[in-house]
């Protein structure tokens, strides 16, 4: 199985950075073949932000391209989102995902604010 830890969301202002990063542990964590970030804002579904693969190709949602950036270490199954100029509707709670052959594995979330 997989765990999946979260961290270095919180409240930035509009403009601003933050970075996510996701550690992956567990029996099968070497293996995992997609890494990414997903967000849920209030009222909305959960959307796919940006993933990565293990030979290192990305996917990022439109209305993010530009923004941010996303990188994996795989010697260290971790991955992490860089976010720069953000902007209110990128107000969310951010998961980690992890796809693996033997199924797909979350995080517990971390909120990202971004307000005045």
């Amino acid at each position: 199985q997989v765990q999946l830890v979260e961290s270095g969301g919180g409240l930035v202002q509009p403009g601003g950075s933050l970075r996510l990063s996701c550690a992956a542990s567990g029996s099968i964590s070497s293996s995992i073949n997609v890494m990414g970030w997903y967000r849920q804002a209030p009222g909305k579904q959960r959307e796919l932000v940006a993933d990565i693969t293990k030979g290192g190709n990305t996917d990022l949602a439109d209305s993010v391209k530009g923004r941010f950036t996303i990188s994996r270490d795989n010697a260290k199954s971790t991955v992490t989102l860089q976010m720069n100029s953000l902007k209110p509707e990128d107000t969310a709670v951010y998961y980690c995902n992890a796809v693996h052959l033997l199924g797909s594995f979350w995080g517990q979330g971390t909120q990202v604010t971004v307000s005045s």
